[in-house]
């Protein structure tokens, strides 16, 4: 499944609250989002623009993923379906 064209970072943001994520902090335009769902804190920090380029997108989708320890794949086809 390819990556969507027209996610903002805020609407990024309260999808990945099903994940723990929650929004800790703001500076300027990027919020910075925090989840402790494995036991260890995981921060990430996503610019509030829209849309967000699809390079940005993927980068956070990989480093979701990692931590999270999922399939890629699934992980897309769940937040964005």
């Amino acid at each position: 499944m390819k990556l969507p064209r027209d996610v903002g970072g805020e609407e990024l943001a309260n999808l990945l609250g099903k994940y723990g994520y929650k929004a800790t902090r703001q500076t300027g335009s990027h919020l910075r989002l925090t989840s402790t769902l494995k036991g260890t804190e995981h921060h990430l920090t996503i610019p509030r623009h829209k849309p967000l380029r699809v390079g940005t997108l993927s980068g956070i989708v990989n480093e979701v993923t990692s931590y999270l320890e999922l399939d890629r794949q699934a992980l897309v086809k769940e937040l964005f379906r």
